[in-house]
């Protein structure tokens, strides 16, 4: 059965409360946390939902999915991100659409982002995506390697960095999962105390949100907990009208 939008607002709801909740008891504040919505594989009318329900900030893993998206809720004050992989022959569409990128993993990627954003918007906010895991199938810079790319990044017109994000290993053992996100919150500090102006630590998904919470996350990409499981495939009516 499709959700309907009151399933969508209770998902919201429920997430909210349970940030709420989770920075209490480890002494934050709940608006410290930003609550990005990931809603890859969902249809623009949920997200139109989950906008009705309160919810502005949305984040994007596949482009050609996300501009038909774009395009159907161009009427809506929605702040996109994106936050999946990047291929070099994709950085325009994505510097043209997006009002954040939190997956620059590559000195490469970030001049084509940056010499493909268009004067007429404000500057492309940027975070380095760090592989705390080491895992070979995950994106993200080796944490040795985050503050040759932030000064690179820094460098870069049309660019503002904003701090660093992560995928940490979907893994059952607590004590793991904590020390990958204490590895990318040492590296948001030490950008820090280089003198970066940066406040964004992009970390935890519905599966890890309050170990997250726990270890410092400014923003949270919360997906099936707001729209349940997702679909697989992509629906090919989501991708349909962006082919190249």
């Amino acid at each position: 059965m499709e959700p309907n939008t009151s399933t969508v607002a209770a998902g919201l709801k429920k997430v909210r409360a349970h940030i709420t909740e989770i920075a209490g008891k480890a002494g934050r504040q709940a608006g410290e946390i930003t609550l990005l919505a990931a809603s890859k594989t969902n249809p623009a009318e949920r997200l139109r939902e989950a906008f009705v329900a309160g919810q502005t900030v949305f984040g994007e893993n596949y482009l050609q999915e996300a501009l038909v998206k774009i395009d159907a809720l161009k009427d809506l004050p929605i702040e996109w991100h994106f936050i999946g992989p990047i291929q070099s022959n994709k950085t325009r569409r994505i510097a043209e659409n997006f009002a954040w990128v939190h997956s620059v993993d590559r000195k490469k990627i970030a001049e084509r982002l940056s010499k493909d954003r268009p004067e007429a918007l404000p500057p492309l906010q940027i975070c380095l995506q760090v592989n705390v895991s080491g895992e070979d199938s995950k994106s993200g810079v080796a944490p040795e390697e985050v503050a040759d790319l932030a000064a690179h990044v820094a460098e870069l017109p049309r660019l503002r960095l904003r701090g660093v994000m992560a995928i940490p290993e979907l893994t059952k053992f607590t004590a793991l999962q904590r020390s990958q996100f204490r590895m990318l919150k040492e590296a948001y500090d030490q950008l820090k105390q280089s003198g970066y102006d940066v406040d964004t630590i992009s970390m935890g998904m519905s599966e890890d949100l309050e170990l997250a919470i726990q270890e410092g996350a400014t923003m949270v990409r919360i997906g099936t907990a707001i729209f349940g499981p997702r679909r697989y495939p992509i629906p090919e009516e989501l991708v349909r009208q962006a082919q190249p």
